[in-house]
């Protein structure tokens, strides 16, 4: 019976570590479970969204040093919402873009 209750309780466990977990309604311990954001980076989220909500993923990730690409593609997978919404690389404002590369010289004269 104990292995049962044990068994359920990890299951529901399982289950709300991937709900999701919207930064601007998020505690600091919710935060941290999400993994890759330790106590430091949960501080930093907090901080800023005492100055403001955050519009969406371009504006954490430009107000948030320790967000970038990369980290805001596994929080979203990992259940991380703005303003309820997913991480779409790519996609959103203008805050968004990424200057793009220098282009390669040319040969020619």
């Amino acid at each position: 019976m104990f292995k049962e209750i044990l068994a359920v309780t990890a299951l529901l466990f399982s289950l709300a570590s991937h709900a999701a977990v919207d930064v601007n309604k998020a505690n600091a311990a919710e935060l941290d479970g999400i993994q890759g954001i330790g106590p430091s980076l949960s501080g930093k989220i907090l901080k800023e969204r005492n100055k403001g909500n955050f519009k969406d993923w371009p504006d954490l990730m430009q107000r948030v040093s320790g967000v970038g690409e990369k980290s805001s593609v596994k929080f979203s997978a990992q259940g991380l919402t703005v303003n309820g919404s997913d991480y779409k690389s790519g996609a959103g404002s203008d805050s968004a873009k990424v200057k793009p590369a220098d282009k390669p010289k040319s040969s020619k004269p």
